[in-house]
């Protein structure tokens, strides 16, 4: 590890950030002691944290192979987060490349981080301590340490491994590595919150019905693309579930419900009015589809149509707002360019780019769906 940190093998590293990384593999390391597949490596790293984690990107710091950056939580996510939690002690019971517990543990006295992996948690360990912050770091497994463990933590955070043996992608809390139904009691018996990263596929009534100690439910979606679904635990016990649906770099403000409320809710139906809405995806993974229309006063189109419409517009409403109006498919000139939405409606955007003759892009929107009357198309304004 220390070799990679050159001068030299540096230099190289940064003069290449742009290069072709499969026709690098193919040259021979001018370096002895360091190989060509971990030059790509590091660049490879460089190249997901400007993106992804970009705090990283200074002189001093090692990146680990891509899967351990693939399953890292971004910094917007991570921050987000962060934000939640307060406390003396705080402990990262998987920690991966740490880019969570970096964050999460900014307000906290003292920090433990748990890893079986020893290579990754030596690379962590390196830059943490480039970073100037300071942890105690355990290279164990999970289990084994909860077996051994005689502390309290004021919070307890995980992130499951969800892929299986084979490598497939899992999300149920049973497939998960640890299981998470398996070791629930042990985790709130050192803790009064446990904050768990789930998968955005998992599903919400699923989850309720399989770990009774949820007080807390987090949709974080990324600039509308849904990336994690965080839950709290607590030992006590709490009457209400609060689940929160957040879309990060969107502007949007977070909006906020009680578990349960969508079955009491009812949604008002009519025509198309000035404004459409069309709820940003944290709302959609929420299903709340008829709580949205009751909270905001604006009403549906179609039960299975999650468009809303006002003839007022309501700035604070958790999604894209249009001023549109209804047309006539006779009126859709051929070549024309559009942003193309299908909501509800038999044709996907790129069959009906294909039917009309329509160039994709522009400032220009057509929305293909239903009303209570039948398909519509409406047209931004």
């Amino acid at each position: 590890m220390v070799k990679l940190l050159n001068k030299d093998v540096q230099d190289y590293i940064n003069a290449n950030l742009k290069t072709d990384l499969h026709s690098l593999l193919l040259k021979k390391s001018t370096f002895p002691e360091v190989s060509m597949q971990e030059i790509v490596q590091q660049i490879k790293g460089k190249q997901v944290a400007e993106k992804k984690f970009p705090f990283l990107l200074q002189d001093g710091i090692i990146f680990p192979p891509q899967l351990n950056m693939e399953q890292s939580s971004s910094e917007k996510t991570a921050l987000y987060k962060s934000e939640i939690l307060k406390g003396k002690k705080f402990i990262d019971l998987t920690s991966g490349f740490g880019i969570d517990a970096y964050y999460l543990s900014q307000n906290f006295d003292d920090i433990t981080l748990i890893e079986q992996n020893t290579e990754l948690l030596e690379i962590v360990e390196h830059n943490w301590n480039t970073l100037g912050k300071k942890a105690r770091f355990i290279n164990q497994k999970l289990e084994d340490f909860l077996n051994e463990n005689q502390e309290n933590f004021d919070t307890i955070y995980l992130d499951p491994a969800r892929r299986d043996q084979n490598k497939n992608k899992v999300f149920l809390l049973e497939d998960l590595s640890p299981n998470i139904l398996e070791i629930q009691e042990k985790l709130l018996s050192i803790s009064n919150q446990v904050m768990i990263k789930l998968s955005p596929l998992i599903d919400l009534k699923y989850l309720i019905s399989v770990l009774p100690p949820i007080f807390r439910i987090d949709i974080i979606a990324l600039k509308n693309d849904v990336k994690e679904i965080v839950v709290f635990l607590s030992g006590e016990n709490k009457k209400e579930i609060i689940c929160n649906c957040v879309n990060l770099d969107s502007g949007e403000s977070p909006f906020s419900f009680i578990f349960g409320e969508e079955e009491n809710a009812q949604s008002q139906y009519t025509e198309p009015e000035k404004f459409i809405y069309i709820p940003n995806n944290s709302i959609l993974k929420a299903g709340i589809f008829n709580l949205i229309s009751e909270k905001f006063g604006i009403k549906k189109l179609h039960p299975n149509t999650h468009l809303y419409t006002s003839a007022e517009k309501l700035n604070e409403f958790p999604g894209r707002i249009f001023e549109m109006e209804v047309v006539d498919s006779k009126k859709i000139k051929k070549k024309e360019q559009f942003n193309i939405i299908s909501k509800n409606y038999p044709l996907k955007p790129e069959e009906i780019k294909k039917k009309y003759g329509l160039k994709d892009g522009g400032n220009d929107y057509l929305i293909f769906t239903q009303s209570k009357k039948g398909k519509i198309i409406l047209k931004s304004v």
